[in-house]
């Protein structure tokens, strides 16, 4: 049993960790066993983001006065949290994919960028682009206009070197 200093320490590590992160989920995780719990752990680590186990009422102490209190203020049963301050879908994807293979492991609410999702909208951020796909394809489109600019702008160049070159090949020109 903790006492009231150790529970003090863990519920000022809690709110510090969730403080930085723009991106919480909070999980439930009943009936999970220790090695899917290890395969949890791995691939969040792989996201970028942490996974930590929390007791409800020093979720909500840590919570209280932040924007994550509304959604850690009133847990029931068992409760885990993965955050991130980076990438919330590839975040969302893998807790996504881990849920979809171990029933047991369960979204309750989430936030991103400081507003409170549900579950449904959990589930649709995990099938969104990730933020380097969308950069690649907005970079794509910016760069697509001035690609045929210059493709156009030499087209003109290249053609009358052509028809220069069939004059000569004809001698159609006289010097």
């Amino acid at each position: 049993m903790k006492n009231k200093d150790q529970k003090k320490t863990e519920i000022d590590a809690l709110r510090q960790d969730l403080e930085k992160a723009q991106n919480v989920f909070v999980t439930g995780y009943e009936k999970l066993k220790v090695g899917q719990d290890f395969e949890l752990r791995k691939v969040v680590r792989g996201a970028g983001a942490k996974y930590r186990v929390v007791k409800n009422n020093l979720a909500a102490k840590a919570t209280e006065g932040t924007p994550a209190g509304e959604v850690l203020g009133n847990l029931r049963g068992m409760t885990s949290v993965a955050y991130t301050d980076g990438d919330p879908v590839a975040l969302a994807k893998v807790l996504t994919a881990y849920a979809k293979t171990n029933p047991s492991f369960t979204f309750k609410a989430g936030i991103v960028e400081g507003r409170a999702i549900d579950i449904k909208t959990i589930n649709e951020l995990a099938t969104m682009p990730s933020k380097e796909e969308i950069f690649s394809k907005l970079l794509f489109l910016i760069n697509a206009p001035a690609q045929r600019l210059v493709t156009v702008m030499n087209a003109v160049g290249r053609n009358l070197a052509v028809v220069v070159d069939q004059g000569v090949k004809e001698n159609k020109f006289q010097a």
